[in-house]
């Protein structure tokens, strides 16, 4: 697809008035966080696509292009499982006392919407109660206030993420600029029952779809470092590991991968949903498999509506972008990860398992 390239930010960010904030807690039992994606005061326009067979979301039904809300006020990603769907209650309250919400009759009387989604990271820090609440919530919120780019790798809803082979996931982001100007971005918590990796040849199996400079800027990645297939001996540990089933043959555990697809383009509710179930497909090159019944995975669409409605051309472009950010910000999530080590376990950082794959 022809395009211009990825954002200043290469980011969620770069979808001009949208903020994303950050909150964890690690250690002590903790390896958990929340994150959100604020919205412009007046809010974006949203949708959303469930496809994993074990979702926990909130407010999803609100987004029914059918229903009567067409904007919501920020997104809430957090760990924690159904537990953690308590973090969007914290923005909630937050957005309050910045006067966002929809109006529900005289001043101050106003609804946050916050729709949301968790992922599967209980017991990762060896306690199982160790769960986000309204207080990681609002913390994201106050973080997001930071502006600038978003943080990758180990941080917020990401902190408890894992991919299969015991590898670490994480948060990852990824922008395209389309021609005519329009910009489609992704944030991603990888967190997957599958793999992102070729168990054949330990390549990340959407590393194709990256653009020059994707690894710039990446916690613990040296400046000019490039992707290489990584060497045998590497390739054949890790399939070692990877063999290892969980009780029964089943998964070692559930999981969960969640994000929001933005764009700046002018979208009605249906095409904000289009957009995020377009997001889906660069979900499936980037993970193998994806939307298993032991995954929630879930993507929401929002438009900021700073730029013109898109025409068939621009709107086919949109969700091919759509596509291909998430399947960047897959692989920069798997290559920002850090390892992890807790009483629960310890879970390697792509960069580790296959040392010669950043050349």
């Amino acid at each position: 697809m022809e395009a211009w390239g990825a954002g200043p930010s290469n980011d969620l960010t770069d979808v001009e008035g949208l903020a994303v904030g950050h909150h964890q807690q690690v250690g002590d039992g903790w390896l958990t966080g929340s994150t959100v994606v604020l919205a412009p005061p007046e809010g974006a326009v949203g949708g959303v696509d469930v496809r994993g067979g074990g979702p926990g979301t909130r407010e999803t039904d609100l987004l029914d292009p059918v229903n009567l809300v067409e904007r919501v006020h920020a997104v809430s990603l957090s760990g924690g499982s159904a537990f953690g769907l308590a973090a969007a209650d914290g923005v909630m309250r937050w957005l309050l006392g910045q006067g966002r919400g929809f109006p529900m009759g005289g001043p101050g009387e106003l609804v946050p919407i916050v729709p949301g989604a968790v992922i599967f990271d209980l017991g990762r820090g060896g306690r199982w109660d160790a769960v986000p609440d309204g207080s990681f919530g609002a913390a994201a919120c106050e973080d997001a206030l930071r502006g600038g780019p978003a943080a990758l790798g180990v941080v917020g809803a990401g902190t408890g993420g894992q991919v299969a082979g015991g590898l670490k996931g994480g948060v990852g982001s990824a922008s395209l600029v389309l021609p005519g100007g329009a910009t489609v971005a992704a944030l991603v918590v990888l967190n997957a029952v599958g793999s992102t990796v070729d168990p054949r040849t330990g390549e990340l199996y959407a590393a194709s779809r990256l653009l020059p400079g994707d690894l710039e800027g990446l916690p613990g990645v040296a400046p000019g470092a490039r992707l290489r297939t990584p060497d045998a001996v590497e390739v054949e540990a890790a399939r070692e590991r990877a063999a290892e089933p969980g009780p029964g043959g089943l998964p070692r555990t559930l999981a969960t991968t969640i994000g929001v697809v933005a764009t700046d383009a002018t979208l009605a509710p249906a095409q904000a949903r289009r957009l995020a179930m377009s997001g889906h497909d660069g979900l499936a090159r980037a993970v193998l498999p994806a939307h298993s019944m032991f995954d929630g995975d879930t993507l929401f669409g929002l438009s900021t509506c700073g730029g013109p409605a898109p025409d068939p051309a621009l709107l086919h472009l949109l969700l091919q972008g759509a596509a291909d950010v998430v399947s960047r910000a897959v692989v920069r999530a798997t290559l920002a990860a850090e390892t992890v080590s807790t009483p629960a376990g310890t879970w390697r950082s792509y960069r580790e398992a296959f040392p010669s794959a950043l050349g």
